[in-house]
């Protein structure tokens, strides 16, 4: 059985390598196995993957390697003593933002993939914290940085680096390229055969890879094995969307791309079933999604469109765009899942609510982030325009009433933010500053000239100890109030990311939607309040067994509510968790 399901595999990658490389296809997949013994590795090692490779219990959270750091201590040995210490068993694993040597962009400017940076820590830290929590770990995939080995030695014309990189002439039509940014596309580059113009996605410093040369592919799979070898069990595929370039396209998401991802997912289901991959597309929701391919791409994806149509949904006190995208949501199979969040290390992206809310709707949006103390981003347009790309902004600042200013307000609409992202079908994950609502950091912004700065706040482990312990703070009260939701996320089966979900429209102002355990032995009633005034959550409209119960538990403040007449009152911006008692 095991020999025939590799054979298949086998013959998959090898088709892969055909549709990517041409008649080179067969000799590459004998490279390709021989590389994987290397690592000690081989088809007698076959695994099937878990039948349950998550549950209710799995929880991400996103940080730096250093976003707390303690005097006479590793980075690295710091934050893995904070989670440890706050947060304990509350989390299963910790997604590491670029923890390697880098040159610019917090990391995503790789100088060079197999070393630690030492001003982190080492490989040992690394493999330390995989003893306690699940790591997961950036392929940065799309490009390198232009001090990497690499790019000086594509810069000296040295084999095989001289192809690594792509070479275009200048009065190429790239018009039609997809922009994530308002630089120049093309970078000139002296090197020693003379002045290039080499492909910059994102900025000068991140020389994009061509991955036309199978060299390329290569080095990241092999790159990919140390990973593995070094205990990361969830690989996320940075900037995936613009990994192939064919001029006269929109270099995104083009077939060949998909073929890659694919590649790997392969790859990975016979050398290492049990990790996992995530693709980053910052893009409209239905390009997003169209990365778990049949069933044989991404593990998991991003829900892109959950963190701005929150923002929207519960500024502008209107419930009813998400609700729409929310019932929308294609059904996923036992190895697929949604990657949840509300905030992360880059800004709140606004591409992904195209189609979703109408343009007055988003300019709304962008007005009270800029009059709150955030910032807009920009990309170029392929007529030269520029549209708006993302919002920068702490997730908790995102809800002030007015700036530099914590209101109560603020607080319901953030912890309600959160506890949807939590409740609803996927894996949540947590950005380490959403967990004591981080305000925003303008003299990051400042100092750095970087508008992403807002939200990338490091901490001096006294600093951050002293705001969490303090019980006048409103810091404190967001984190232990964010630690009661997490701990009962975990105690319930009917939020396994693979239990159902039932989107109830019943009200513009109300968000509300049905979890059911996988074995169908709970069901939990979610619902939130996205009005200033109070609101009552109609039981009868909501069918089934909350239409006939007198007594529901509510999950979060632990407490018993009466339900006659069949209504549960919300004070604004509240979310409740409803289930029927056990006894």
């Amino acid at each position: 059985m095991l020999k025939s399901v590799s054979s298949r595999i086998l013959e998959r990658i090898e088709e892969r390598l055909h549709f990517l490389y041409g008649a080179d296809a067969h000799g590459l997949a004998n490279r390709l196995f021989m590389m994987i013994g290397r690592y000690g590795v081989g088809l007698d090692g076959y695994r099937t993957a878990q039948d349950e490779p998550w549950d209710e219990r799995d929880i991400v959270l996103i940080t730096y390697g250093d976003m707390v750091h303690a005097e006479g201590e590793r980075p690295l040995q710091s934050l893995h003593r904070f989670v440890g210490s706050r947060l304990g068993d509350a989390i299963r694993t910790i997604h590491i933002l670029p923890f390697f040597p880098y040159s610019s962009d917090d990391g995503f400017s790789v100088k060079d993939y197999r070393v630690v940076d030492p001003d982190l820590g080492s490989w040992q830290d690394i493999e330390a914290m995989r003893g306690t929590y699940r790591v997961m770990a950036d392929l940065v995939i799309n490009h390198v940085s232009r001090q990497s080995a690499w790019f000086k030695d594509y810069v000296n014309d040295i084999a095989p680096y001289r192809h690594f990189f792509h070479e275009m002439d200048p009065a190429t039509d790239l018009s039609a390229v997809v922009r994530p940014r308002s630089l120049p596309l093309l970078t000139e580059t002296p090197t020693r055969s003379g002045v290039k113009h080499v492909w910059t996605t994102f900025s000068d410093d991140q020389i994009d890879v061509n991955f036309a040369y199978p060299e390329v592919l290569f080095e990241y799979l092999d790159i990919l094995l140390w990973y593995i070898a070094k205990g990361v069990r969830i690989i996320r595929l940075d900037a995936i969307a613009f990994l192939w370039k064919t001029p006269g396209t929109n270099c995104i998401h083009l077939p060949q791309t998909h073929e890659v991802v694919k590649l790997i997912r392969d790859f990975l289901t016979m050398v290492a079933p049990d990790v996992w991959i995530i693709t980053e597309t910052n893009v409209p929701h239905e390009e997003n999604i169209s990365y778990f391919g049949d069933d044989d791409e991404a593990h998991m994806v991003y829900q892109f469109s959950l963190p701005p149509l929150l923002a929207h949904g519960l500024l502008s006190q209107d419930a009813s765009y998400l609700t729409r995208w929310a019932e929308s949501l294609p059904a996923l199979t036992a190895q697929q899942t949604f990657f949840n969040f509300t905030a992360s290390h880059d800004g709140v992206g606004v591409r992904p609510l195209q189609g979703l809310i109408p343009d007055q709707a988003l300019q709304q949006l962008l007005s009270h982030v800029e009059r709150v103390g955030g910032r807009v981003s920009y990309k170029r347009n392929s007529d030269g325009s520029d549209s708006p790309y993302e919002l920068n902004i702490t997730y908790f600042g995102l809800f002030a009433e007015e700036p530099d200013q914590i209101s109560p307000n603020q607080i319901a609409r953030f912890l309600s933010s959160q506890a949807i992202m939590l409740a609803m079908q996927g894996m949540p994950a947590i950005y380490f500053n959403s967990l004591f609502g981080a305000c925003n950091d303008q003299l990051g912004v400042q100092s750095s000239g970087q508008n992403r700065r807002i939200n990338r706040q490091k901490w001096p482990w006294p600093v951050l100890s002293e705001m969490l312990d303090d019980e006048a703070s409103p810091h404190h009260d967001i984190f232990h109030a964010y630690r009661q939701l997490i701990q009962v996320r975990r105690a319930h089966a009917a939020f396994h990311p693979r239990g159902a979900q039932r989107v109830l429209a019943l009200h513009p102002q109300l968000f509300a939607f049905e979890r059911i355990a996988p074995d169908r032995s709970e069901r939990i009633l979610c619902a939130t309040n996205f009005s200033a005034e109070s609101l009552s959550l109609d039981l009868q409209a909501c069918g089934g067994v909350w239409s006939r119960r007198r007594v529901l538990e509510e999950l979060i403040s632990g407490r018993q509510l009466a339900t006659r007449p069949a209504t549960v009152n919300l004070a604004p911006y509240q979310t409740v968790w409803l289930r029927v008692p056990s006894t």
